[in-house]
């Protein structure tokens, strides 16, 4: 023992104190190495996990919660017609608008996605319909006037245009009963629409005279 005491000095205790806390350091230092699954939730400080921390591809689709991802969080252009499933886009996703004419593509609206009674005249354009029919001409023809119990004439368009509407007309006193007896188109043997006929006979017979007037609108198609 006195030999002991004969060594400490302030020195050496010192020297003993360093040693002890470096080798407590060591232990330390030894037990900060963390095991598989040792960092839960709750040991995450608010904030920690920055986007720094993430490794690329360290989020997928499973790490995602139902509802997560909203449309704040999805960045202008970000989704692309390869990211759409398809069908993935209805009408009812559709917003008031949305499809305008330079957004259809030529020949996209064929006849099978057209509705029944979808175009009606209204939707025509004025130069459509002018396309349709060309040259309009009334051409009128009547029949003898005098008694004879029936006539019939026809109205024919002038070459180059097909008739595309007609009818007829009974020109009589009031005293003479005169009653039309048919009113349709005129076809030729190519099955050309060619003028109208009409037709009228007395109801009974009558001395008086009578007359009867087809009409047809001719035009080019």
């Amino acid at each position: 023992m006195k030999q002991l005491k004969r060594h400490l000095n302030p020195a050496t205790v010192i020297s003993c104190i360093a040693l002890f806390v470096a080798l407590s350091g060591a232990a330390v230092a030894a037990k900060t190495t963390l095991s598989k699954n040792a960092v839960k939730t709750k040991n995450l400080a608010s904030g920690a996990v920055t986007t720094a921390k993430l490794k690329n591809g360290a989020v997928t689709t499973p790490k995602l919660r139902n509802g997560a991802v909203i449309g704040a969080k999805i960045a202008p252009a970000t989704i692309g017609s390869g990211q759409l499933a398809n069908g993935s886009v209805r009408s009812g996703q559709l917003g008031g608008q949305v499809v305008t004419e330079p957004k259809i593509k030529n020949g996209a609206v064929s006849e099978s996605k057209l509705g029944s009674g979808a175009v009606t005249s209204g939707k025509l354009a004025s130069s459509f319909l002018a396309q349709l029919v060309r040259n309009v001409t009334y051409v009128t023809e009547t029949s003898p006037n005098d008694s004879e119990p029936e006539k019939s004439v026809t109205a024919t368009c002038p070459p180059g245009k097909e008739v595309i509407g007609g009818g007829a007309r009974i020109n009589s006193p009031s005293s003479v009963a005169v009653a039309v007896s048919a009113s349709y188109p005129s076809v030729d043997a190519n099955n050309g629409r060619i003028g109208w006929i009409a037709s009228g006979h007395e109801t009974p017979e009558e001395a008086g005279s009578w007359q009867v007037v087809a009409y047809a609108v001719c035009a080019e198609i």
